[in-house]
C-alpha cells in the first residue's frame, strides 16, 4: 500500500512540474505576440494571422494603393478597442484604424490607405485593448509620447478616415 502512495505522489509532482512549465511557456507565447514579427510581406503577399485573439487577414492592392482586410474575434469573450496597424517598408506607418469591440466570433472589414508608393514591402498587425496604444485615448489617438513612433502620413489617414465616417 506505501508503494502505491510512493507512485501516486511521484505522479502528482511530475504533473506539477509539467504544468507550471507549460504555464511558463505559454507566458513567454503571449509577451511574445505583443511584439512585431520582423517578417515582411512583399506587396502581393497575405497577411494572415492570429494575434491577441485577433484574426487580422489583410492585402496591399497597388491599384488603389489601400490594404484591405477582415479582423476577426477568435476568442470567446469581447475583445475591446481593436484596431489595425500597417508599417511599410519605408519606415512610414498606417493607422492606427478606429477602434472598435469585436463580440465572439464578429468580424470587421479594415482599410487603410496609402499617401506614398515608395515602398515594397510591409507588415501589419492588430492591437487590442491597452496592447500599445490605447492609453485611455478616444479612437486610438496618439498623444505627443508616440510621435516619434507614428509619423505624419499615418496620422493624415486616420484622420481622413475619421472625417469620412463622421460626414
Amino acid at each position: 500500500m506505501n508503494y502505491i502512495y510512493s507512485i501516486f505522489a511521484a505522479i502528482v509532482v511530475l504533473l506539477i512540474i509539467v504544468i507550471i512549465g507549460c504555464s511558463r511557456t505559454a507566458k513567454q507565447a503571449t509577451d511574445n505576440e505583443k511584439e512585431e514579427s520582423g517578417t515582411e510581406l512583399a506587396l502581393n503577399e497575405t497577411y494572415d494571422k492570429v494575434r491577441n485573439g485577433v484574426r487580422l487577414i489583410m492585402n496591399y492592392n497597388q491599384e488603389n494603393n489601400t490594404f484591405k482586410g477582415t479582423i476577426e474575434n477568435t476568442t470567446d469573450e469581447t475583445l475591446k478597442q481593436v484596431r489595425v496597424e500597417v508599417h511599410l517598408s519605408n519606415a512610414k506607418e498606417l493607422g492606427p484604424t478606429l477602434s472598435v469591440d469585436l463580440a465572439s466570433g464578429e468580424k470587421k472589414d479594415v482599410q487603410l490607405i496609402a499617401t506614398s508608393t515608395d515602398f515594397d514591402g510591409w507588415t501589419a498587425h492588430p492591437e487590442v485593448d491597452e496592447d500599445e496604444h490605447s492609453h485611455g485615448e478616444e479612437h486610438g489617438e496618439h498623444d505627443s509620447e508616440h510621435e516619434g513612433e507614428h509619423d505624419q502620413e499615418g496620422k493624415k489617414e486616420h484622420e481622413r478616415k475619421s472625417e469620412d465616417e463622421h460626414n
